[in-house]
């Protein structure tokens, strides 16, 4: 398996390779890119590899490497209710297998602004969104405002949105034409993509939410 990007294995970081876990000679968080729309968003790394993100407006934040498919992100993810003044929970949202549509180096720079997105070939799914009345993925094709949304991608039944304070664990698939999504082990989304983006981008994001990530893993389906 080639080496595709790296995580700590301390405290709960690991990026997965056939061989096993790979060591690391820098703390996990230096390669991290945050786009926040609000300066006054927060990103902590806090003990036991968990992620603390608080933001009063859009935020993504990208893994350091890129990814070449097949391949499994995993990671688990709270929505906090605590009484802050983003608590609202909402918007548990990643993207995966990003690139630009023109020569598919590393994403540009953004604002953290949700449409400024449009432009990447990736696909997305955003679990809870819209103040947790929506849960959808799609496939982003590159062009300014255009993010098809099929009907079976589009849920809204209450097993499908956050619950306050509970830890559901993610997976997001990209396997050859197989694109997944999976909670708490089954099914969320399913897409066959005859012409799949193979390669890309991990990136968690959010809006106005307060959220914690743990236990992020990256390995082969």
């Amino acid at each position: 398996m080639q080496r595709t990007g790296r995580l700590a294995p301390a405290g709960g970081w690991c990026l997965l390779l056939l061989a096993g876990c790979a060591p690391l000679d820098r703390p996990a968080p230096a390669g991290w890119v945050t786009e926040a729309q609000d300066p006054r968003a927060t990103v902590a790394f806090l003990p036991g590899g968990v992620i603390d993100i608080d933001t009063p407006a859009g935020l993504t934040l990208w893994h350091p490497q890129p990814l070449d498919g097949p391949v499994r992100i995993t990671f688990e993810a709270m929505a906090v209710a605590a009484g802050g003044p983003n608590d609202r929970v909402s918007d548990l949202n990643a993207f995966w297998m990003a690139t630009e549509p023109a020569g598919g180096t590393v994403p540009g720079r953004r604002s953290g602004r949700f449409e400024d997105y449009d432009t990447l070939t990736t696909y997305y799914v955003g679990i809870g969104g819209n103040g947790n009345t929506t849960t959808r993925m799609r496939r982003y094709t590159g062009r300014a405002g255009d993010r098809p949304l099929l009907p079976q991608h589009d849920r809204r039944d209450p097993g499908a949105l956050l619950q306050p304070d509970r830890w559901t664990r993610i997976a997001l698939v990209a396997d050859g034409t197989r694109i997944a999504v999976e909670r708490d082990g089954r099914p969320l989304f399913a897409l066959q993509d005859p012409q799949p983006y193979r390669r890309g981008w991990f990136a968690l994001r959010t809006t106005q939410s307060h959220l914690r990530i743990r236990g992020v893993t990256i390995a082969r389906p």
